[in-house]
């Protein structure tokens, strides 16, 4: 599927595929190819995954 424009989720990378759940395009780094959905429907179809809030951003010097 041909896309473009920038990523809905991170907003700073190009948009690569939409998800086939909601339509949210999605750059290669949000995005399951597997699964076909946004890291955000993923989570949200698998609640054992972190949040891409969660995953994102990890201040690894607070622990």
């Amino acid at each position: 599927m041909s896309v473009s424009g920038l990523c809905q989720i991170c907003e700073s990378r190009p948009a690569q595929e939409r998800c086939g759940n909601c339509g949210t395009l999605a750059c290669d780094v949000h995005y399951e190819d597997g699964k076909n959905l946004c890291v955000e429907c993923a989570a949200q179809a698998d609640p054992t995954q972190p949040s891409p809030s969660e995953s994102e951003d990890v201040d690894i010097n607070r622990l």
